[in-house]
């Protein structure tokens, strides 16, 4: 996703010293060298992020396969609040960018969010549901990135 057009090495490199200090892992992509423009941050979390699931590939995996939930039977219901609360209350969603300057010095990210649990074996969800978030849009994808960097 392309976040800034004909944007600086400059700008890039400060939102890697931004994430650096924020305590974020900033790692270089596998089979990068060292001068590659592109670099994976990780290590950001939002909780209380119930709000961001997307529940149409839930439901459409629960079309195949029931599985017997209390949130889960609410959702086939129509309902998502007991889905969304059981996932304030006992998971995280990850936050993990993969930030590049183009050729072209386009600034671009490839976020990968994703939900993960707090503690292991405390939510009671089937662990083969695929929790997913919705998708976000460029500016909101931007903004988790500079705040996952302390720069906003």
């Amino acid at each position: 996703m392309q976040l800034a057009r004909y944007s600086s090495l400059t700008h890039l490199w400060r939102v890697i010293a931004g994430a650096q200090q924020a305590g974020r892992d900033v790692t270089l992509v596998r089979g990068d060298t060292p001068e590659t423009a592109r670099r994976k941050i990780s290590g950001y979390t939002l909780p209380n992020a119930g709000l961001f699931i997307d529940t149409a590939p839930i439901l459409r995996e629960l079309e195949d396969g029931f599985e017997v939930h209390p949130a889960l039977i609410a959702l086939l219901g129509g309902d998502p609040a007991p889905l969304r609360s059981e996932l304030d209350a006992h998971h995280e969603l990850q936050l993990d960018f993969t930030v590049a300057l183009t050729a072209g010095r386009d600034f671009i990210c490839r976020p990968d969010f994703k939900f993960v649990p707090i503690v292991k074996g405390l939510s009671n969800l089937p662990p083969q549901l695929k929790l997913r978030a919705r998708r976000f849009s460029r500016d909101e994808i931007n903004m988790l990135l500079l705040r996952s960097c302390g720069l906003a």
